[in-house]
């Protein structure tokens, strides 16, 4: 451990008592089934290939609850879980394997690297002013779930620009700009859900 740096666990992992395999297998089977659940959310766009879904909200909320490896593991297994074919990712777009090459797939190869930078700024405090296993400070959460964000869209509209061909503004427009509010939405979520899991550790 550095001087000036500490790296506390994943918020699921302070939280919840026991450490270990087991509680691992529990907290990744239980994430996996949030980013299914989110993912089920979904609304067509009559002008974009890119439909408006939870699943980023799933990615970024395993991120912060799991932290940076146990995070993309999850991540990593839910797009595998996607390729075999099963229901996983959201209902609109080509089934199993195929939706790897359609226009949405820049978004789904970036989930395990967004999962593991996001939690592993969120993991990391300054341990002068914050006690052993608390929560970043908000800003800091702020910050790595907006790096998150930065890692899908742009993987995501580098994607569907080269799948479309028809350049990175219109990715912007359709891959982008049309989410932005909702994204907003989604790490207001996200933030209010990690003071939750806060206030109920220091209520033990």
């Amino acid at each position: 451990m550095s001087a000036t740096k500490t790296v506390t666990r994943g918020f699921a992992g302070r939280v919840l008592a026991g450490e270990g395999l087991a509680s691992d297998v529990v907290r990744i089977v239980a994430a996996n089934v949030l980013l299914i659940l989110c993912a089920q959310i979904a609304i067509p766009l009559p002008w974009t290939p890119v439909p408006i879904t939870g699943q980023t909200l799933g990615v970024l909320l395993v991120a912060v609850l799991l932290g940076a490896r146990r995070g993309a593991i999850t991540l990593g297994l839910y797009l595998l879980e996607g390729a075999a074919g099963l229901p996983v990712f959201q209902p609109y777009g080509l089934p199993g394997a195929a939706r790897f090459i359609g226009p949405t797939a820049g978004y789904l190869m970036s989930y395990p690297l967004a999962a593991f930078v996001t939690g592993w700024i969120a993991e990391r405090r300054r341990p002068a002013s914050t006690p052993g296993h608390a929560m970043p400070a908000p800003v800091r959460l702020l910050g790595a779930l907006l790096v998150g964000e930065a890692i899908i869209f742009g993987a995501g509209c580098v994607w569907l620009a080269a799948w479309s061909n028809l350049g990175l503004a219109y990715a912007l427009q359709a891959g982008a700009l049309p989410f932005l509010s909702g994204e907003v939405i989604k790490l207001a979520v996200i933030m209010l859900a990690a003071g939750g899991l806060e206030f109920a550790r220091q209520s033990r």
